[in-house]
């Protein structure tokens, strides 16, 4: 069984990326570049037409869409984290 006090991913996340770097970073990396179309928008149209296939490509998604994955995690854990010590 698992230590509920013992440091997780949750405490990692908050202690090496906090929302002041993440926010930014993902908010460039994910517009970049601003023009003529950000390449996370360009990627998951060809993710859901089915033309993600060269390397390059899913290189470029996992690049600009990671942190906004980071976001969303340390989000989520912050919730859950608020809620087991709001019982």
């Amino acid at each position: 069984m698992t230590d509920l006090r013992s440091p997780g991913v949750g405490s990692w996340l908050a202690r090496y990326l906090p929302y002041r770097l993440l926010v930014p970073v993902a908010l460039i990396l994910g517009g970049a570049p601003f023009r003529p179309e950000p390449h996370l928008t360009e990627k998951l149209r060809m993710l859901s037409a089915g033309g993600l296939t060269r390397p390059l490509d899913i290189f470029d998604l996992v690049l600009h869409g990671s942190p906004l994955v980071l976001v969303g995690a340390r989000l989520v854990l912050d919730v859950v984290e608020r809620r087991r010590r709001n019982r």
